[in-house]
C-alpha cells in the first residue's frame, strides 16, 4: 500500500521544478516559506502536549531548509504548494 506523504514544492513561474521538500509530521498551517534576496527558507516547528493525568509530555519538532534560487529566477516568480 501506498504511504501518505506531505511535501511541498517549490515552482519558477516557467514550469521550472526547483525543490521537492519532505514536511511529514507537520501540519501545513505549521509551514512558512519566505523567499528573499535570491534565497528561500522553509521552515514548520510544532509542539504536541500529552497530559495522561500522572504526568505531563513536550514533543517539540522544527525543521528548517534553505536554498539558493538558481541563477535567472526572480524571487517573484517563485509558488509553492503543500
Amino acid at each position: 500500500s501506498r504511504t501518505k506523504r506531505l511535501g511541498m514544492m517549490l515552482n519558477s513561474c516557467s514550469g521550472q521544478n526547483l525543490a521537492l521538500i519532505d514536511v511529514k509530521g507537520f501540519d501545513p498551517r505549521d509551514i512558512t516559506v519566505m523567499v528573499k534576496d535570491g534565497k528561500v527558507t522553509v521552515s514548520a516547528e510544532r509542539k504536541v502536549e500529552c497530559n495522561t493525568g500522572l504526568s505531563k509530555t513536550s514533543n517539540y519538532k522544527k525543521f528548517v531548509k534553505e536554498f539558493c534560487l538558481p541563477p535567472g529566477v526572480c524571487d517573484k516568480e517563485v509558488t509553492y504548494s503543500v
